[in-house]
């Protein structure tokens, strides 16, 4: 989810499934139309009422994320941003660093976060037509509060990155934004946007002002000279700055040693992590420079209503998306990347390189990421494998902490132990393994059963009765 962040992502209101009876192209009329009819009482989605589109495209961003995060399940947290530090970053390490650079880091969150938006409005417009008299909000706080409760036990118990929280949490502010129109969404999700952009660039230039002010130090030092109190407040806090941005190999051993140590370490580090990441979504201005999820979920609104991610417009238009996300969004991208590395993997740097690259190349390139699979889905290519991709995106709950589960077992020293054994490339080993089985144990999974496991639970929980779970025999295709 670390895009991000980060899982998905990966997970969310759009991790799951939150689809309308009528047709894709009734979505904006409905939306609009006050006057709907109420039929039967509201319950969860079935089969027949899913959008297949929405789930191919989540079954996409699922698989797509974890190659993003898997560099934080399998290498220190430091190398994830800065290559130099561990795992390798020439050849194919640099390779692959260069290729999620232009593709997926970034850009996987960035779709996951307007999948979760466009999961709000089809979670509220269906309990608005389907309630039966019952209020949408209840419904929709029940189950985003269940979702943040998920994030909790997901981070503290399992794995540091958990996206669950964050969406849960950015998600109980989406509900009186639903109704907005497609413009003023997309208006506010670039202002959000805009914001972070720069609010980071302060940080980041505050920084460099940070560093240059000790260099001068460490200059007067050499020199002979003898430093003010206030100069040495400023090396002081470049040190530990520097620490958190490049951490000795000391530091790097440390982390190495609890990775592959026992469960009970690691659950007690996990504790002062996640206590600090997820306090710190409590604050707007912190939340908005870690965090632009929530200008992402705006512009997934935006695009439900606009019918972009239900298939609905025509070829010409998701041909265009393709060419300029992956034309100029990937250019952005390639070229940023290409700045870092040749600045020698400068941590600075690379801030700088990813602020000026960062909205426009990831905002394009999950454009084109939305423009391929809607073209795949609308012209009925690989029927085979989008069926497979729309399995795993009806289970998107079930497979991001089924793999969470996977990787922390693989990597952690109470499982198999392999923290920082493996390069940056042998990593893809792991992710193609997981890819495999999610895209052939979903498929059978739904054929006996109506929900994922974990979709099972939250609906239960959300609409406080047991659903029903098997699939009956004579129904089963």
């Amino acid at each position: 989810m670390t895009e991000e962040i980060t899982p998905p992502s990966t997970i969310q209101d759009s991790l799951d499934d939150k689809e309308v009876e009528a047709p894709p192209l009734a979505i904006q009329d409905s939306l609009n139309d006050k006057e709907a009819e109420t039929p039967a009482a509201f319950a969860p989605v079935t089969h027949r009422e899913r959008i297949g589109s929405i789930d191919t495209l989540r079954g996409v961003a699922l698989l797509g994320i974890l190659l993003i995060n898997i560099v934080v399940f399998g290498l220190p947290e430091s190398a994830y941003s800065v290559p130099i530090n561990a795992g390798g970053h020439t050849g194919l390490n640099l390779a692959f660093w260069h290729a999620n650079q232009i593709f997926f880091e970034d850009k996987m969150r960035a779709l996951f976060s307007m999948l979760f938006g466009a999961g709000v409005l089809l979670l509220t417009l269906r309990a608005e037509e389907h309630g039966g008299g019952r209020k949408p909000w209840g419904i929709y706080y029940r189950r985003t509060l269940w979702l943040v409760v998920f994030g909790l036990l997901h981070a503290y118990f399992v794995w540091v990155g958990d996206i669950l929280y964050l969406y849960g949490v950015v998600g109980l502010a989406l509900f009186p934004l639903r109704k907005l129109r497609p413009a003023t969404l997309l208006a506010a999700g670039a202002l959000l946007l805009m914001l972070v952009c720069g609010i980071t660039t302060l940080i980041h230039y505050s920084l460099i002002w940070t560093r240059d002010r000790a260099l001068e130090v460490d200059r007067l030092v050499a020199a002979g000279g003898q430093p003010t109190d206030e100069q040495r407040a400023a090396q002081k806090e470049w040190e530990e700055d520097s620490k958190k941005i490049d951490p000795d190999p000391d530091e790097l051993a440390e982390e190495i040693k609890l990775h592959r140590g026992g469960y009970w370490e690691l659950f007690k580090w996990r504790i002062n992590e996640v206590l600090v990441l997820q306090a710190a979504l409590l604050f707007p201005f912190v939340s908005f420079v870690i965090i632009d999820s929530p200008g992402m979920m705006l512009i997934g609104m935006a695009m439900l209503k606009l019918g972009i991610i239900t298939a609905e417009r025509d070829r010409k238009f998701y041909l265009l998306m393709i060419l300029l996300g992956y034309g100029i969004g990937g250019t952005i991208n390639a070229l940023s990347g290409y700045y870092f590395a040749r600045s020698g993997f400068d941590p600075l740097k690379e801030s700088i390189a990813w602020i000026l690259a960062d909205v426009p190349g990831r905002l394009l390139v999950a454009g084109g990421h939305i423009g391929l699979v809607m073209l795949i889905v609308k012209s009925g290519w690989l029927k085979r494998l989008t069926s497979r991709l729309a399995a795993v995106g009806q289970m998107t709950l079930t497979g991001y902490l089924a793999t969470s589960l996977i990787c922390t077992t693989i990597f952690e020293g109470y499982g198999f132990g392999l923290f920082a054994k493996l390069q940056r490339y042998q990593l893809l080993y792991v992710v193609f393994s997981v890819w495999l089985f999610l895209l052939i144990a979903s498929p059978i999974w739904l054929r006996h059963f109506r929900f994922g496991p974990m979709e099972w639970v939250w609906r239960s929980l959300t609409y406080w009765r047991r659903q029903p779970m098997k699939i009956p025999v004579q129904e089963r295709s």
